[in-house]
């Protein structure tokens, strides 16, 4: 049996300016366990513990996790982050458009 515990090196200052808050709802109050996290180099949507989306600033792809059509509740608000339906989130996936990021 291994017991040798895996060390993981994290760069803290990477971590500088990051802002992670509730999504908020149409009545102004926050959303469990829907996250907007911004980085310096976009922001990403997290539903629960997957990231769903990721929009950079300026130019660049938005990026999809594996989960971005999970359920009806990440859909609601993925939609709302993506400001379009499913059906064109799809369409930019086949397109080459938005890419699906398969470690998400």
């Amino acid at each position: 049996m291994n017991t040798k515990k895996k060390t993981i090196n994290f760069n803290f200052a990477k971590l500088d300016n990051v802002k992670v808050k509730n999504m908020i709802g149409n009545s102004g109050r926050e959303i469990p366990n829907q996250f907007l996290i911004t980085t310096n180099k976009g922001i990403y949507f997290q539903s629960y513990k997957s990231i769903i989306a990721f929009v950079p600033f300026g130019d660049g792809k938005t990026i999809l996790g594996t989960d971005w059509a999970y359920s009806n509740t990440t859909s609601k608000y993925r939609n709302d982050f993506l400001g379009e339906e499913k059906a064109e989130t799809q369409s930019k996936i086949k397109e080459g458009v938005y890419l699906v990021n398969p470690n998400w």
